[in-house]
């Protein structure tokens, strides 16, 4: 789809744009309001689990010469209502004169020098219950991407929030969705659990998740 071809199915159809580019990539410029859930992470899993409506029309963004990739893996998981892909991405969508957004990142040792600035940070952890009650940010919210739509209630599109999983991919798909629903003041958390337990960071004292 050209620029206004794409446009104007989101508009008509109501799609949804997913960007299915690498987190890194994504978090530098993307389309406003689309939904990061990048090709190379769980992919089809959750865009099961976090798309609810099998029938939604979906567009997308792809790296090049991954697009049939994209529709035949969304197809797999029960989405037949793929529209169509933006011809030449973001550049493409740039090049038109269109806005993009970006997500703030921070790297660990930035994350380690605010908490030391400020008296108290909103730290969302975005792992799963199991991950975060193993060990965890002291002071930190266990918020999991598998549960986002029950726990919107519970956050503020007012408040700044730092958030991390265990690499970047899961709290990236997380940040794409608070900004489509209106939260701005959101900072990734460069590499997310895989640094910050290397870090200095205060953390909780280690439980075996078997236990």
């Amino acid at each position: 789809l050209t620029v206004a071809q794409f446009q104007a199915v989101v508009e008509q159809e109501g799609a949804l744009i997913l960007d299915t580019r690498h987190q890194q990539t994504f978090k530098d410029g993307f389309i406003p309001g689309s939904i990061f859930i990048g090709i190379d992470g769980g992919f089809a899993p959750w865009a099961g689990a976090l798309i609810p409506d099998l029938q939604q029309a979906i567009v997308f963004i792809a790296d090049e010469g991954r697009e049939e990739e994209v529709v035949t893996r969304l197809s797999r998981v029960g989405f037949d209502q793929t529209l169509g892909y933006l011809k030449g991405g973001v550049q493409a969508w740039e090049a038109a004169g269109q806005d993009l957004d970006k997500i703030k990142s921070i790297s660990v040792s930035e994350l380690e020098q605010n908490m030391k600035d400020q008296e108290a940070l909103n730290i969302l952890d975005v792992r799963k219950p199991t991950e975060f009650l193993s060990q965890h940010i002291e002071k930190a919210q266990n918020t999991p991407l598998d549960y986002i739509n029950q726990n919107m209630e519970v956050l503020d599109p007012q408040k700044s929030y730092y958030i991390h999983c265990k690499g970047g991919y899961r709290s990236m798909i997380f940040s794409s969705i608070l900004k489509a629903r209106g939260f701005h003041k959101l900072i990734d958390i460069d590499k997310g659990w895989n640094a910050i337990e290397k870090s200095a960071i205060p953390l909780t004292g280690y439980v075996c998740p078997s236990e």
